[in-house]
């Protein structure tokens, strides 16, 4: 009896640490982080760089996977139906993540409701930009030229709903300015316009135009964070032209399908964190033109709310639909 009952408690305790044996465990297999944007892009680039950081210091390969199409709503909503098992992830942007649930008409998932905060990754600020051609060499001359020649100025950006679409209606709704929307397929054919002088400004993410800004071949009207950009400090902010309420960045994160187990949330929320703190995260950030964040799963939760209540009613105004 004495030793059965010594086999009874054994088996017991074994069942009671099933649980936490399964949770020490994560990840048990490689981790596939979808990019819902194609190779070599700003989020296809920090993703690798966190990938190989969170292979490093989990002991499983983190395998990026770039699922491009449909404003990133292809590669969102892979992660949305996944298996909430910790080894699916989305690194996205504002699109698939929040802003894309207020201009498409059929989006295959809800992001609020089908997906959960991991950690906000990084920021990056927008730039404007013009070709040397045009006359306004600063934000406040681009404002006072659209005011006195509305719809001449054409405005160009990389796509219908990019955020550099919706942050040009956001400057033309805070500066009381109407500008010509010309959207393009992609920051590629943009910048090549740009350059040839076929149109006057482009809104954008920085890191394409850091290198054509000093070499001259454009300029740079402002950038669209409250403070100004270290990798362009000469440049002022949208805030010190004068609108102070103005700010418009976009941002980097990590997702997982909701119901995913919070152990492994927070394992990928601490090696992230540690990444950023990093002296070589801090190193790789500077050369993407990117700002850390960091912070809890809760704090991206707010952030992405606070987001939603800015681009809102932007996008309603402007009447964007995609």
């Amino acid at each position: 009896m004495r030793s059965l009952r010594t086999l009874v408690l054994a088996c017991i305790a074994a069942l009671a640490l099933t649980p936490a044996a399964l949770a020490q465990a994560w990840p048990t297999r490689p981790v596939t982080m979808i990019v819902p944007f194609p190779a070599g892009g700003n989020a296809d680039v920090l993703a690798r760089a966190l990938a190989a950081e969170l292979s490093e210091k989990l002991g499983q390969q983190f395998i990026v996977d770039n699922r491009a199409g449909a404003g990133g709503n292809i590669g969102g909503a892979a992660v949305a139906k996944a298996a909430p098992d910790g080894h699916t992830l989305l690194f996205g942007t504002p699109g698939p993540i929040a802003t894309n649930k207020l201009m498409y008409k059929s989006l295959p998932y809800d992001p609020e409701k089908d997906l959960t905060p991991v950690v906000l990754v990084a920021k990056s600020p927008l730039i404007i930009v013009a070709h040397p051609s045009f006359p306004a060499k600063d934000l406040k001359e681009l404002i006072a030229y659209a005011k006195a020649n509305p719809d001449k100025v054409n405005a160009g950006n990389p796509g219908n709903g990019t955020l550099g679409h919706i942050t040009s209606e956001l400057l033309q709704q805070h500066t009381a300015t109407k500008m010509t929307h010309v959207p393009y397929r992609g920051t590629t054919p943009l910048t090549t316009d740009l350059l040839g002088g076929q149109i006057n400004v482009g809104l954008d993410f920085m890191s394409t135009y850091i290198p054509l800004v000093n070499d001259g071949k454009l300029r740079a009207l402002a950038v669209t964070s409250s403070e100004r950009a270290p990798s362009l400090p000469g440049v002022m902010t949208v805030q010190e032209a004068g609108f102070k309420a103005f700010e418009a960045t976009a941002w980097y994160a990590i997702v997982a399908p909701a119901g995913t187990p919070a152990d492994a949330i927070q394992k990928v929320n601490a090696v992230t964190n540690g990444y950023l703190n990093s002296p070589k995260g801090k190193a790789q950030l500077e050369v993407f033109a990117m700002q850390a964040s960091g912070g809890t799963p809760d704090d991206l939760k707010a952030y992405i709310k606070t987001e939603l209540e800015k681009w809102a009613p932007i996008i309603r105004a402007a009447k964007i639909e995609m």
